[in-house]
């Protein structure tokens, strides 16, 4: 089975080819130049590098959200112009539950609530909890945008060590050190989005019977309106 996977929900942008469960090739880069430069000619040369060509690729993963607004956008728009046929041969997944694959069957993983954290700015940030547990992850909470110090208390209730990943994650390990909560920080180079680790997620959605679907019903997941929104939907009820 291979599969090519695709994620640019924040600054960085990465692109992996894996055939069951093997890297054949990946691509990272984190230059400040838009997705839109960068991710299409990244998925050129980690075909090439494959030596693979896009017709030979069983299935397409990618993060669907939530993440940067536009960055979510750029990569929902690129995996629909790559995959040309009507076959249902995608595998949207939550940014948070990929990131969890990060750390997943690490020595000791099985002892922490792994806590994947983006930082979304105003204290609050995209959030979820799982648990790597008999060589599977297991979602503790679902996909949510809350202030910290709730972020917090609701991982403190599972009585487990909590270990951070994502960009968000210093900012939850700074705030825990004023709690009773146990927390501890993935190493930086497990700690962000990785394409990596979206095949390696959406392999196991496809291995555990979850049905892949057609680009067409790839939906981008934001969690919350824009911050153009959310502000116009303030003046409104200021005005009011």
């Amino acid at each position: 089975m291979k599969i090519l996977a695709v994620d640019c929900t924040a600054k960085p942008a990465s692109v992996a080819v894996l055939e069951d469960g093997k890297v054949l090739s990946s691509a990272y880069t984190n230059t400040g130049l838009t997705h839109s430069q960068t991710l299409v000619p990244m998925v050129d040369s980690a075909l090439r590098d494959a030596q693979l060509s896009l017709d030979t690729i069983d299935y397409y993963a990618i993060n669907a959200g939530p993440g940067s607004f536009t960055g979510v956008r750029i990569g929902v728009a690129a995996l629909k112009g790559l995959v040309f046929s009507e076959e249902k041969n995608c595998v949207p997944v939550s940014t948070l539950e990929s990131m969890a694959y990060n750390v997943a069957g690490l020595p000791g993983s099985e002892d922490y609530v792994v806590c994947p954290a983006m930082d979304a700015r105003r204290n609050q940030v995209y959030t979820a909890a799982f648990q790597w547990e008999e060589g599977e992850v297991h979602r503790l909470m679902e996909d949510k945008a809350i202030p910290i110090p709730e972020l917090l208390e609701a991982l403190e209730a599972f009585g487990l060590p909590v270990l951070f990943v994502g960009d968000g994650a210093s900012l939850c390990y700074t705030a825990a050190a004023e709690t009773t909560l146990d927390a501890t920080l993935a190493p930086e180079q497990l700690r962000y989005q990785n394409a990596v680790a979206v095949a390696a997620c959406a392999a196991a959605k496809l291995e555990a019977g979850e049905s892949p679907v057609g680009s067409d019903d790839i939906l981008p997941v934001y969690l919350r309106a824009p911050q153009a929104e959310r502000e116009l939907k303030k003046r409104k009820e200021q005005e009011q």
